[in-house]
């Protein structure tokens, strides 16, 4: 639940119960998700399942695309972010219930 894809769960508790800007929740989100990403990838590595030649199709996209993620964010404004990842969880949400 707080792992890869937490932030659906963190970043709105920051918000509410923290009082934290949109900002800085995001931030510490990413970075929970960071740490709990690199400890998975260590873990599978020495069982020796992690395939090099995949990870790296899945990582270099990923990792510019936050790239860009992360330049577009700090160019608008804190509200649109907010609205933005308010968008994003509603449209999950009916995504899961016409599923």
């Amino acid at each position: 639940m707080f792992g890869v894809g937490g932030g659906v769960v963190i970043v709105p508790l920051l918000l509410l119960f923290c009082s934290w800007e949109a900002r800085s929740a995001t931030a510490t989100s990413l970075a929970a998700i960071g740490i709990t990403a690199v400890s998975g990838v260590v873990a599978y590595a020495i069982h020796g399942d992690v395939r090099v030649e995949y990870a790296a199709l899945v990582g270099f996209p990923a990792a510019v695309s936050v790239v860009g993620a992360t330049a577009l964010q700090q160019r608008l404004r804190t509200r649109t972010v907010e609205l933005l990842f308010a968008g994003f969880i509603l449209a999950v949400a009916v995504w899961l219930f016409v599923k």
